[in-house]
């Protein structure tokens, strides 16, 4: 594999562990056993991170479980070449002074991490190689989390590709059995160094000042054991994923995004799999391909525009107006709280509140639903899930609401505004989704359940539900109808700026 990684040797290299919590096919770990004679891994808690975050947040004790999973990992390699005692260095602090400190009482010459694109990711690491540099000590740094990352896919002319399918098209030209090949870590274990007794392992969750979730309750398995079980499960139904990827009552999803953020399972043995499954024929396998290949796009967006961070990626969309005020904080309340009264966007944001994950297909209809019936600035929409969701990604979350928003590359025309009943018609038909999430509706048949105020009085009086805000459950927030106009209204400042000679 390709790799920027120098051929010198060191007495003693330390491995970074950041968002790829696994030992198997590990780029940095395996460079570092390669070029050093003794290794050690460390995981920082970076307070930078979690200071902001809520005490109980499932992705930290996400992490921390995960984390025991590596350290069992890395003990096992140790010992099957007979090295006794190694094991995860976990430290809680400023990973901008907590590495370089570890590195200078360790005595290495080297670091080695996997790149991490995010903005503040890339802030971070300058400070660390710059502090490292100081101290005669280099930062290696890799591609890991993606197949192809920053400028490995462009166009023809040499620039990024800001449209998919042509991406697409491009990335599996290029991937080959050498970009899908696993960087072997087991046989070069044997330089993995015993932990130091001074230097902590992993710490329970109380001791980092956060609480206990419901993540153990909802069945998401942590660590590389939990990713393998899970994709155990998915390929087992793999050829049906484009049939059943839509509809959220059903098993359709491989449920791993969670595992891919944190890398606790490695993108290339997803992309792997799936590759040589679409080159049998499998359309299931092709179309889980396509979602690989978005999260690469989306990561090589952010690389190259990080603007996109905090602004539109077609700048003109930067001019629309959003509701605010009284009025709009009332809608966004409503929209986080799963009471729009429409009940497929509200049995979504309950999923959300009550599991850290959202189905695919919901993200886009509470998303269009956001910013195209309520009028509220996709970026506040793009905040809670980051604040929400347990597989938060910074790349894809914006990709996906700039899409959703029609702001982003390759969106959705902006006039293209997702019908939050016909797509709950669609995709939850007989409402088994919904009963789920709001069991206040139970009562109603599933040509009802999808839009509840249009219910004759009978029949909500005989399913016990009464609409309104002295009900069970509100009546919609908006006219689905008129919203739409009022948005293709707000809109057209965008179809302003594109005309001939608006500049």
């Amino acid at each position: 594999m390709s790799h920027p990684y120098p051929s010198e040797t060191f007495a003693r290299a330390l491995v970074w562990l950041r968002r790829d919590l696994r030992t198997a096919d590990h780029a940095a770990l395996h460079h570092a056993l390669r070029h050093a004679r003794q290794v050690w891994c460390v995981f920082v808690f970076d307070r930078q991170i979690l200071d902001p975050l809520p005490r109980s947040d499932r992705r930290v004790e996400f992490i921390r479980d995960s984390l025991v999973g590596v350290d069992a990992e890395l003990r096992a390699l140790a010992a099957s070449h007979g090295v006794e005692g190694a094991g995860l260095i976990v430290r809680h602090g400023w990973a901008a002074s907590e590495i370089p400190a570890l590195a200078h009482s360790l005595g290495v010459q080297a670091v080695y991490a996997n790149h991490d694109d995010e903005p503040a990711a890339l802030a971070r690491d300058a400070t660390v190689r710059g502090r490292l540099a100081d101290a005669g000590v280099v930062l290696h740094t890799g591609k890991d989390h993606v197949v192809f990352e920053r400028s490995e896919v462009m166009t023809l002319g040499g620039g990024p590709f800001s449209v998919f399918t042509p991406y697409k098209n491009a990335w599996l030209k290029k991937a080959d059995a050498f970009f899908l090949s696993s960087y072997p870590v087991a046989r070069h274990a044997g330089t993995l160094a015993p932990r130091p007794a001074a230097e902590p392992g992993v710490p329970a969750l109380e001791t980092l000042g956060f609480e206990k979730t419901n993540l153990h309750t909802l069945r998401l398995p942590t660590g590389p054991a939990g990713g393998q079980e899970l994709l155990d499960d998915f390929l087992t139904r793999i050829d049906r994923y484009g049939e059943l990827r839509d509809f959220p009552a059903l098993k359709g999803p491989s449920y791993l995004s969670t595992h891919l953020r944190f890398g606790t399972v490695s993108i290339r043995r997803l992309a792997r799999e799936a590759h040589a499954r679409a080159q049998a024929g499998s359309r299931g396998a092709q179309v889980w391909l396509s979602e690989l290949i978005w999260r690469d796009f989306y990561h090589q967006i952010l690389y190259h525009h990080p603007r996109v961070v905090t602004g539109s990626f077609k700048p003109d969309y930067d001019r629309i107006h959003w509701e605010h005020g009284k009025q709009g904080e009332a809608l966004f309340a409503a929209w986080c709280e799963g009471r729009t009264g429409y009940p497929l966007v509200d049995a979504a944001m309950h999923q959300l509140s009550q599991t850290g994950y959202m189905h695919n297909r919901l993200r886009m209809v509470v998303a269009s639903f956001l910013s195209k019936d309520l009028g509220i600035d996709w970026r506040r929409g793009e905040a809670w899930f980051a604040l929400h969701l347990n597989d938060f990604d910074l790349a894809a979350n914006n990709g996906g609401w700039q899409w959703a928003a029609s702001s982003g590359c390759d969106a959705q025309p902006y006039f293209r505004i997702f019908n939050p009943v016909t797509q709950s018609e669609r995709f939850d038909p007989d409402g088994r989704f919904i009963r789920r999430y709001l069991p206040q509706l139970n009562g109603l048949s599933a040509q009802l359940i999808h839009a509840p105020w249009t219910a004759p009085p009978l029949d909500l009086a005989a399913a016990g539900i009464v609409l309104g805000p002295a009900g069970n459950y509100p009546l919609p927030v908006v006219d689905h109808a008129e919203a739409r106009a009022k948005t293709l209204t707000r809109y057209a400042v965008v179809k302003a700026a594109a005309a001939p000679g608006s500049r």
